[in-house]
């Protein structure tokens, strides 16, 4: 490590806790990695929890003029958000927000995600302007760092139009809150120069009428090229001149602490409609006439685009019809409306049909409010860069450029775009984009592996700036930010004039150059295409990842080790340096770190999956990775199946034992005795809690009564039979007594499976990467779960989501397989009678039932149960992971730290589907979870 770095750290230590001063190369690597092609490796990561570290480490950074880079959460697809030096991370705890004035304004920490924003402000009928396509993803402090528009915001509504005020950190870690009278009259006394230096810019800009028309006019486009220049414009007072000079600055003039945004309305009525023209040149002619109304969102694809789709399910039959045709000109536009009430919106469609049948439409979906319906039709929209990606070589990545043409030359912009992918063999390109800005999205796909690669890259972008810049002058970035990608190509968009006035701009920001450097302002002319990603061949379950970190919001281990993105960077490297051999000292020390970080905390949940734009599930990549065992550790496993019931009693024993001990020596010593027996042991004798269950009460075999009554096949799972209540439960009977119970309370008769406790999904070994004896045990349960439904005549409820889950998947079509809420929804409820309690619950929708898309059942049942349901925001999985969170405990910790402060004074209980899930959430929340199953028999007769 360079001194400089050595004595900064030294410094950063006297504040900042060690283990966020990230200093292991592996961790470098991952936490470095971002949705761009660019790679460069940090010299240091820091993961910052407070303003005041912000503050220190910007200080520190600037009296040794040492480059940072501040990153939020790594969407960003043009290298904004890639160090060479310092990157400065954000811990979970940039979340808080505050609604202003009935939900007319919002504050917001840069931590939290936009579609976070959003629901807060939903029940204000309120929303942010922006919506950019990776809402579900990014942060506020991307969207206000890069002036992130979407596809409805256009001009109107981005961050620069919509911005209330912030609070930034400037290079020499000063603090100005725009909002704050006292601190912006400080900052004037502190910062006097660089405010007649501000003001001097904004005079010189305004008096250059040439310069000034010529930046007026290139805002009417979406334009995220270079620096906000709009603001030396559009205002006079240097505080607002400042503020609005942040936005889209990618982080080069200082740091976003917080933003408060003028919301806009979210429309309870809306309406999407799908319309297919002849050709490019009537799809924009309608383009142009929709522009004139107040359509809310105009997405145009070009013939490409469709045929990319054609055969995905759900689409259309007519997408896959052009295509048998042999149409390769038609162009469809999608069209989304909004209004305040129903009669609006039924105006509105009536006149958008008008303009739109004026052009000839040769295929269409009607306007339509149906919500499947809109679904499907934007899942269109969604589909095209999962399209492209998924169909790549293995090795290549995907691209995604974005500029912004004048609307009325949109259609001959597309036509010369479309020759361009000829003439540079980018046979695969699709367009589409935000019509109504002029805003174009291409995807291509791009191997660097090669020079002669490279250089067509280099030559088909150089081709495309003179093209848009240029011939059309347009925008080169319209929201994407400039990054590194389109900085070599600022002064060909803006000129020499507009160009030294960026230069000057960042001048008085950062004299020094320390923030961000390279990007936005590059003196090297070539920047664009060095320091290019490899994307090597790992494994076919994740050779397809692009690295667009839409995975990271959902995954359990994100707060603790790393993301599914992150262990998808590292194993790439992985599999590299073991096929080139290049640095075997290397290569060990990746594998040993990968160990801990990329295996043995990962959840293995598959919620990633559902977030991938191109579908990897990172999980099954680590029971893949698992599966490298020992040939005894193999024979051991083997055994445990051939005895699964010897195994069952040995746990039930083990809980027994530790019950008994904690009776003797007590909470505290218990949990210090079992620590320690949990290091000794190399982290393999589970840890203690006061939440363990006692051991569970044997099964009594329900009495068959006869003939008239239902009957359903109750499969008890091996944690429902093994692990009863925990010590200080509400209700004290095992989960399978309140089973039984309520299935009989609604008229059913129970049979449970032959040899029962020797039964199990498999799914344990499954995790542990024992895909053979997984096997081994589902095909066992499916005999006795075939046998006991007369051959599928009777459903089969198992207690437990993850065993429902694994059974689902591994087991026959034609065994009809339910979790507890499911079951409730369609086979109890209808039969009993309940009232629903007063008294609050939480309730925890476990990462299984959320990938079978049963987030709804499980919140509608809960609230028929109890008129005052909490659902935790920014949890989507415990992290239990079965039987992890006796071992990894520090997994399950993390995924749950936000649970316990959003408890409400007043609540006793929680409630889910998952025992193994439920002891984590009764540790981690101070109250009780139990399986919902209880509420249902408490609240019902």
């Amino acid at each position: 490590m360079q001194p400089a770095y050595a004595n900064l750290i030294e410094q950063l230590r006297l504040q900042i806790d060690e283990k966020r001063i990230i200093t292991d190369p592996t961790l470098m690597l991952a936490y470095g990695t971002d949705a761009s092609f660019y790679r460069l490796l940090p010299q240091l990561v820091l993961q910052l929890d407070t303003l005041d570290e912000v503050i220190f480490a910007i200080k520190a950074c600037y009296e040794r003029q040492i480059p940072m880079t501040f990153r939020a959460a790594g969407t960003s697809l043009s290298g904004q958000a890639q160090s060479d030096s310092v990157l400065i991370t954000l811990t979970r705890r940039w979340r808080d927000y505050k609604v202003l004035n009935d939900g007319a304004q919002i504050w917001l920490q840069p931590g939290i995600i936009g579609a976070e924003a959003n629901t807060i402000l939903a029940p204000f009928g309120r929303k942010i302007g922006p919506d950019p396509g990776s809402i579900n993803s990014c942060k506020i402090g991307g969207i206000v760092a890069n002036n992130a528009s979407g596809m409805c915001c256009g001009t109107s509504q981005n961050s620069y139009r919509t911005i209330a005020g912030m609070t930034v950190v400037l290079a020499d870690g000063t603090l100005l809150n725009t909002l704050d009278l006292n601190s912006i009259t400080a900052f004037k006394k502190t910062h006097a120069a660089m405010i007649d230096e501000l003001m001097l810019l904004v005079s010189e800009c305004q008096a250059n009428s040439v310069l000034a028309d010529k930046i007026r006019h290139k805002y009417r486009l979406k334009n995220t090229t270079g620096y906000s220049l709009n603001a030396l414009v559009d205002f006079d007072d240097p505080i607002d001149v400042l503020q609005h000079l942040f936005i889209g600055s990618e982080g080069t003039l200082g740091f976003i602490a917080d933003v408060t945004y003028n919301t806009v309305v979210n429309h309870a009525f809306k309406a999407s409609g799908l319309f297919v023209f002849t050709d490019i040149e009537q799809t924009c002619l309608a383009v142009s006439q929709l522009s004139k109304t107040r359509v809310a969102a105009v997405e145009l694809m070009d013939n490409r685009s469709l045929a990319s789709v054609a055969e995905k399910p759900g689409m259309p039959a007519f997408i896959a019809q052009l295509g048998a045709d042999g149409n390769t000109e038609a162009a469809a536009l999608l069209i989304e409306l909004h209004a305040e009430n129903e009669q609006d919106l039924l105006l509105q469609a009536e006149g958008m049909q008008q303009i739109i049948n004026a052009f000839s439409p040769i295929e269409q979906v009607d306007f339509s409010r149906d919500a499947t319906i809109c679904e499907q039709l934007w899942g269109i929209r969604k589909e095209l860069f999962p399209a492209v990606g998924a169909v790549r070589e293995s090795g290549t990545t995907v691209i995604i450029e974005d500029v912004a043409f004048p609307i009325a030359q949109l259609a001959p912009a597309v036509r010369d775009l479309q020759q361009l992918f000829v003439q540079f063999d980018y046979h695969e390109a699709i367009i589409f984009g935000h019509a109504l800005a002029g805003n174009l999205h291409f995807v291509f796909t791009q191997s660097f592996d090669t020079q002669a690669e490279i250089e067509r890259y280099s030559a088909f972008m150089d081709a495309v700036a003179q093209l848009v810049a240029v011939e059309y002058q347009g925008s080169l970035k319209a929201e994407h930010g400039t990054g590194r990608n389109m900085a070599p190509f600022i002064e060909l968009e803006w000129g020499y004039a507009g160009y030294q006035l960026m230069l000057a701009i960042k001048a008085v920001f950062d004299p020094h150059g320390v923030l961000n450097p390279g990007v936005i302002i590059n003196a090297d002319k070539q920047s664009h295409i060095k320091n290019l990603k490899a994307m090597p061949v790992a494994d076919e379950l994740i050779d397809k990842c692009v690295e667009c970190g839409f995975c990271e919001p959902v995954c359990p281990s994100r707060n603790l080790s790393l993301t599914p993105r992150q262990r998808n960077t590292v194993f790439r490297e992985i599999s590299r340096l073991r096929r080139s051999n290049e640095d075997p000292q290397r290569l060990a020390a990746m594998e040993k770190t990968y160990r801990y970080y990329g295996l043995d905390t990962c959840a293995a949940t598959g919620l990633c999956a559902e977030r991938c734009p191109v579908g990897i599930n990172t999980g099954d990549l680590v029971r893949k990775l698992r599966q490298n065992h020992t040939d005894a550790a193999k024979k051991i496993a083997s055994w445990t199946g051939e005895h699964f019931g010897v195994v069952s009693a040995s746990a039930k024993l083990g809980l027994t034992i530790a019950s008994k001990m904690h009776t003797v020596l007590g909470t505290n010593r218990m949990r210090k005795l079992t620590q320690k027996a949990y290091q000794l042991s190399g982290h393999k004798i589970p840890q203690w809690t006061p939440h363990m269950p006692l051991p569970a009460a044997k099964i009594n075999t329900p009495a068959i009564h006869g003939i008239t009554k239902e009957r359903v096949v109750y499969f008890p799972s091996c944690a429902a039979r093994n692990m009863g209540g925990e010590v200080n439960a509400l209700d004290k009977r095992s989960l399978t007594e309140v089973t039984i119970s309520l299935l009989e309370k609604a008229g059913y008769e129970v049979i449970l499976p032959d040899d029962l406790n020797n039964q199990c999904c498999g799914m344990p070994y499954v995790s542990k990467g024992f895909p053979e004896t997984a096997q081994l045990k589902a095909q066992q349960l499916e005999q006795a779960l075939w046998q006991a439904s007369r051959q599928g005549q009777y459903p089969v409820l198992m207690d437990t989501s993850p065993c429902a889950s694994t059974s689902k998947q591994s087991l026959r079509n034609d065994l009809t397989i339910y979790e507890p809420f499911k079951f409730v929804a369609d086979f109890v409820l209808p039969r009993l009678t309940i009232t629903p309690q007063q008294a609050p619950v939480m309730l925890h929708i476990t990462c299984t039932s959320r990938r079978q898309g049963l987030a709804s059942v499980i919140e509608q049942v809960t609230r028929v149960c109890a008129k005052d349901v909490i659902i935790p925001d920014d949890i989507t999985c415990c992290g239990f992971a079965g039987d992890k969170g006796f071992t990894k405990s520090e997994l399950n910790a993390s995924a749950l730290a936000p649970l316990k402060a959003q408890v409400p004074q007043g609540c006793h209980e929680g409630y889910s589907n998952s025992r193994t899930c439920e002891i984590g959430l009764s540790e981690h929340s101070g109250i009780e979870y139990r399986s919902i199953l209880y509420l249902v028999d408490k609240v019902s007769h």
